[in-house]
């Protein structure tokens, strides 16, 4: 897409192109963010009068107290909280409880992610921030006090965990409960021999599908969930005129007064299940990236909002005429289905399930590649299923995890109940996360007055709080099990944190210092080989004590030397003009060369050809700019930053035919196997294009000349493989997560992203113990 100027984005704003193409956006959200909370009305209802907290009278204070309790809490939540407030809260775009997290901490220079990838990332304290005195005295104290920052990296954590926990409940539930609508059309002693056996294939089915990636059904999904909304929508239309047109009288908050006044702690145990209602609001900003702001709130306040309202009175007004059920558990979505189109519905509403799990189980893999890039979770294998979205992604290892949880609590529940109250704590879980961290960034990103944030955190926290003492209520209930989940993934989070971070203090401390290199001359006192050899570290400067380790066992490096250090940082894109910092290490004729990559959380990293073929451009631009002035570089290619260099524009390779006669230094040959059959071809020369009219020394061209034969001679990639330790006399606790946690997780997690897709002909690893 295309970036257009200021000024012809703001004519754009608010004219009739603009409009169709946010309608367009709207449409595509209904399939990707507004499947779970579509999906909902399926179970609500037959969540809250389920438990036997409250019974359906014939006064019908409980239905309408349950209807007047939906409406506003969807009002309040899904409408005021995230479309009015929290989807103003991106990340240059992004969105999730990591986006908030990583605003917080370059604001208050408060994050406990790798010390360098705030650094790389370029973060500075806005001016602004200093605004006002409770503010400074909030950013001062998060600064200031270590435990605070735990707690913060905490909290953020937690969101996490219980989103991945989300993402094993939600797929359970909509389809157990889609399934249900079978239940009307059988015996009950029929019910465990069907009903499961065909939820565990459509879910099998479900994760299965994952490694397509869902731009390949991503055309339907759209329509299934607009198909579903209108379906909803005309059904409860029909059940409010044709049962009880006077049900909207409900929606006055005096039925929730008087619903809590006659159920009282039935009523209150009973919000577990109505809290359902607004599942699937966090994917409302966890998917802020794929969309803008205005088509989600278009999508959800035309649409979503008005569909889910009809259909829940809908449900109300039936329900409220009929009092003959066996047990709360009848009182449902199909129930209020006329009899002639519930097949048809049936065979939509497991469509319409299928779709909400979907859109749960991407933002899983979502969020679990945030949390890799930024250390807090062990390396994946990441599939990009789409060549045009970055978005879609498919994690082997997740998924069949996700799967084997997801059919365990199936099976083991074998109900929707204990998996309602399981998925509520779960949901509301998240949503206090996000309120409290939102609390901070109106108070340090938006300098709003303290008592603004204060208000915000006290009114939806209030709410929240609320449901959240009701659905721990359930804990035997069910709702143990995302706790367990949320503590499992905690532990696996914080242990490989920690390891990571003593890795990276470790390698600091042993770093070899650039005199050591400068004493051993510009051989390194062995014989230097055709070549590039690439170095991966972690260190931004000084050199790896892996290199060491390395020459003092090895007699010979090779003639261009790469230490190389590819950083995620906690931002979600870095702009590809910012990308690689270059710098040098020691005289030029060492050709030693220190190069930063840097990605972000949401950053698709290139293949192995495209990065090397980059890698080695903008090593040649620094030579050229440097060269021409050591200050200031030609064009604006690059600016300098502590010593390295941002290359903007790597200097572009070109091949030409012709035969090679060394008459020109920036360039070698490329011969080709020639076929005595055939007719040889003329080699082909590669060279750098230089830009035109540009004069360099003969000391530059030479630096050229041997950085282009070292790649042609071929790129070796020198990567470290650490074991960890515990020192002698280390406590307890610190022995079992070093010598056992993090090393289990290390040697079942994978290597660097980078290392990927690295030839392993090319590839050598150097062992360390790393006594920590």
């Amino acid at each position: 897409m295309d970036v257009e100027g200021g000024g012809a984005a703001a004519r754009r704003k608010g004219g009739w192109w603009w409009w169709r193409e946010e309608a367009v956006l709207a449409y595509q959200s209904l399939g990707v963010v507004y499947g779970e909370v579509a999906a909902a009305p399926l179970y609500v209802y037959r969540s809250a009068f389920a438990g036997g907290d409250i019974e359906h009278s014939a006064g019908n204070e409980e239905i309408y107290g349950a209807l007047s309790l939906v409406f506003w809490t969807l009002t309040l939540v899904p409408l005021a909280k995230y479309v009015l407030l929290v989807l103003r809260a991106d990340d240059a775009g992004e969105g999730g409880t990591f986006a908030l997290y990583s605003l917080i901490c370059r604001r208050v220079r408060a994050g406990l992610l790798p010390p360098c990838a705030s650094a790389a990332a370029g973060e500075e304290l806005d001016a602004a921030g200093a605004a006002a005195a409770p503010v400074s005295a909030v950013r001062a104290a998060l600064e200031r006090h270590r435990v605070l920052q735990r707690l913060l990296l905490l909290l953020a954590l937690l969101g996490t965990c219980m989103v991945i926990g989300d993402g094993v409940l939600t797929p359970a539930v909509s389809v157990f409960s889609a399934v249900s609508g079978l239940e009307l059309s059988m015996d009950e002693d029929q019910h465990k021999y069907i009903l499961l056996p065909i939820t565990c294939v459509i879910l099998v089915c479900l994760f299965a599908l994952q490694h397509y990636g869902t731009h390949r059904v991503g055309f339907l999904f759209a329509p299934i969930v607009c198909l579903w909304l209108l379906c909803i929508s005309i059904i409860g239309v029909y059940n409010i005129i044709h049962w009880n047109p006077h049900v909207y009288q409900a929606l006055s908050p005096y039925y929730m007064y008087k619903f809590l006044r006659k159920t009282q702690t039935g009523g209150w145990m009973s919000l577990g299940g109505i809290l359902l209602c607004v599942t699937g609001s966090e994917a409302m900003y966890a998917d802020l990236g794929h969309f803008t702001q205005n088509s989600i709130k278009m999508a959800f306040t035309l649409l979503v909002y008005p569909a889910l309202v009809l259909a829940y009175m809908g449900q109300a007004a039936y329900i409220s005429r009929h009092h003959n059920f066996e047990d709360g558990s009848h009182i449902g979505f199909y129930v209020s289905v006329p009899e002639k189109i519930r097949w048809p519905v049936l065979g939509i509403a497991i469509l319409a399930s299928v779709v909400g799990s979907q859109a749960i189980i991407t933002g899983t893999f979502s969020i679990i590649k945030q949390c890799s890039s930024l250390n807090c979770f062990p390396r994946v294998k990441i599939v990009h299923t789409s060549s045009t979205v970055h978005g879609q992604i498919y994690i082997p290892e997740i998924n069949w995890i996700l799967m084997i949880l997801c059919l365990s609590v199936t099976i083991g529940f074998r109900d929707t109940k204990h998996l309602t109250n399981a998925q509520g704590l779960a949901v509301i879980t998240v949503m206090l996360v996000t309120t409290c961290l939102m609390s901070l960034v109106i108070l340090l990103c938006w300098n709003k007055s303290i008592v603004y944030a204060l208000s915000f955190l006290l009114f939806f926290g209030a709410i929240e709080v609320i449901y959240f003492a009701a659905s721990l209520v359930k804990f035997h209930e069910g709702a143990w099990v995302p706790v367990t989940l949320s503590f499992i993934f905690m532990m696996v989070m914080c242990v490989w944190h920690y390891g990571t971070k003593k890795k990276y203090e470790f390698d600091v401390q042993n770093k070899v210092s650039i005199s050591w290199l400068l004493n051993i001359g510009p051989s390194l006192g062995i014989v230097r080989v055709r070549g590039i050899g690439l170095i991966h570290t972690e260190l931004m400067s000084g050199i790896p004590a892996i290199f060491s380790h390395f020459v003092t066992n090895l007699p010979a490096f090779h003639q261009v030397l790469v230490f190389l250090c590819i950083k995620s940082v906690s931002v979600p894109h870095v702009q590809p003009e910012e990308r690689f910092l270059v710098g040098r290490i020691g005289p030029k004729k060492y050709r030693i060369y220190r190069v930063i990559v840097r990605y972000g959380y949401r950053d698709v990293q290139k293949d192995d050809v495209e990065f090397e073929k980059d890698l080695v451009s903008s090593i040649a631009e620094f030579i050229r700019c440097a060269d021409s002035n050591q200050n200031s570089f030609m064009d604006g290619a690059s600016h300098s930053c502590e010593g390295l260099s941002f290359i903007s524009k790597g200097l572009p390779l070109e091949e030409e035919e012709g035969e090679f006669d060394g008459s020109d230094s920036t360039g070698s040959s490329a011969h080709k196997e020639i076929n005595p059959n055939t007719t040889a071809p003329k080699p082909k020369r590669v060279r750098f294009a230089l830009p035109k009219d540009t004069k360099i020394d003969r000391e530059v061209r030479g630096e050229l000349q041997e950085l282009m034969e070292a790649r042609e001679a071929g790129m070796s990639f020198i990567t470290g493989r650490s074991h960890m330790k515990a020192k002698s006399g280390s406590g307890l606790i610190k022995q079992i997560v070093i010598n056992f946690g993090y090393e289990f997780l290390r040697r079942n997690s994978r290597g660097p992203a980078f290392a990927v897709n690295l030839p392993h002909v090319s590839t050598v690893e150097v062992g360390m113990i790393c006594l920590v």
